[in-house]
């Protein structure tokens, strides 16, 4: 992908970020999540690009969110596919808790995975470990694999898992081991990319989430060499039959990052919203507000971290 589409993307999220911002604390979910869309649909829509949002928040009867199948952008080329969370972790806006960003995924045609909104099994790991993971594995053996490849005792790991009561069983058979947990309230995009990043702390992400995050976090995890396993956990028949729908043929498959985010003509871009294991969030002070992104590219392998201040006129 092209270096300064790469970057006309982070004005995107820098934009869905500020809005979404302004609605830390309020406990109004929706108003922040409707914030950012507009923001992200408003900034797609001024690049020289033809975008189809392969993954999204729902279908084209859930508008005005930026909904699966929508097409953004002027119109030419190149031609991308696009996986979008104009805000991830809404509820940890609307009561101001840890982690929250707005994130895009962009590839070629065809590169992401089409999938519906359910939910997924999924672990995760960081570069050293990648080939040491495999979702059938019991608990135990993961995180000794694991320990073992990274050079740590398993009591100095460090899994973090999204803090929902499905994952009573899990958390205990991680403490029973001796590991850590570090418990989320929401936002496992982040936490997935934080197993590639030493210096988060996080070795490990396992338990049960979205799909839609799967595929945000499959294209920066690849990237950084790192590794994610996941499958479907349809909550419903009607889910299986949403999933066959989009062109999957065995519900039962395990997808690793490569077949989530194909090829290498990948960019992941993301802008915090509030402090989370990847970005710091937004920083209002007087006539100025600050941003911190992301953005990185599979083609060149290159990671950017990018402080933006935004000058504007207090009223």
């Amino acid at each position: 992908m092209d270096r300064n589409l790469a970057l006309e993307f982070i004005r995107v999220t820098e934009a869905a970020a500020i809005a979404a911002s302004q609605w830390i604390g309020r406990g109004d979910k929706h108003a922040a999540d409707q914030a950012a869309v507009n923001q992200m649909r408003a900034r797609f829509n001024q690049i020289d690009f033809s975008g189809r949002v392969v993954i999204g928040e729902g279908s084209k009867d859930k508008a005005p969110q930026l909904y699966t199948g929508e097409k953004v952008g002027m119109g030419k080329t190149p031609v991308m596919d696009l996986a979008v969370d104009p805000l991830e972790a809404t509820d940890s806006v609307a009561y101001g808790r840890y982690n929250a960003i707005s994130v895009i995924v962009a590839g070629a045609k065809g590169s992401l995975l089409h999938a519906p909104d359910t939910y997924m099994e999924k672990i995760a790991v960081g570069p050293k470990a990648a080939d040491a993971i495999d979702i059938d594995d019991p608990v135990e053996v993961n995180i000794s694999k694991v320990a073992k490849k990274i050079g740590k005792d398993v009591r100095e790991i460090t899994v973090i898992v999204l803090d929902r009561p499905r994952h009573k069983t899990l958390i205990d058979k991680i403490r029973k081991i001796g590991s850590r947990v570090r418990l989320i309230t929401d936002g496992d995009v982040a936490a997935a990319i934080a197993t590639c990043l030493p210096e988060s702390g996080i070795d490990l992400l396992m338990g049960i989430g979205g799909s839609t995050e799967a595929v945000l976090a499959a294209a920066p995890v690849k990237i950084f060499g790192g590794q994610l396993f996941c499958r479907f956990k349809p909550q419903s028949p009607e889910h299986i039959d949403e999933i066959k729908r989009s062109g999957v043929k065995d519900v039962n498959k395990i997808f690793s990052a490569d077949d989530l985010a194909k090829g290498d003509q990948l960019t992941f871009t993301a802008t915090g919203v509030i402090d989370g294991p990847l970005l710091p969030g937004v920083v209002i002070d007087k006539n100025k507000i600050i941003t911190h992104s992301l953005v990185i590219r599979a083609s060149s392998k290159t990671v950017r971290y990018i402080t933006t201040h935004h000058h504007y006129q207090a009223v």
